[in-house]
């Protein structure tokens, strides 16, 4: 008799520990945030737009499978230039190995084919062969 309340306690024990309503509320870990800067050519800015009105469906897939969730683009207009400051959220664990990934990906490399003509790098980036500047966080309130 022992043994069988033993043996229920700890089954009852073990099922409360795998709950999915219980352990899909708590994230493995928070997410990694990234935001970067470029410029917006004039001449290209509606056609920026328009791609991304209708991003592909192969290269969302592709962000998404890249391990990164809320991403967004944002465009403003500076003493009458244009940039594009584009923030998300990575939730995987090699960030480096997750972005030669998407970069190897062929959708992918045809959607930068037309996006990257429409972009003026500023000058650190474009100096190191990048099209987005890296920024620095300076708040967070989760």
């Amino acid at each position: 008799m022992k043994f069988l309340v033993l043996l229920l306690a700890s089954l009852t024990l073990a099922g409360c520990t795998n709950v999915p309503a219980m352990n899909s509320a708590i994230p493995a870990r928070a997410p990694q945030r990234f935001a970067w800067v470029t410029g917006l050519k004039p001449e290209k800015a509606a056609y920026y737009r328009e791609l991304h009105a209708h991003a592909w469906p192969a290269v969302n897939r592709q962000i998404k499978a890249s391990h990164i969730q809320n991403f967004s683009i944002y465009e403003r207009e500076i003493e009458g230039k244009l940039y594009l400051f584009a923030y998300l959220e990575y939730t995987g664990t090699d960030f480096a190995a997750d972005m030669k990934k998407m970069a190897d990906d062929p959708e992918t490399r045809r959607w930068w084919k037309e996006t990257d003509p429409c972009q003026s790098p500023l000058p650190d980036a474009a100096a190191a062969g990048k099209i987005w500047a890296d920024t620095t966080e300076v708040y967070h309130l989760p």
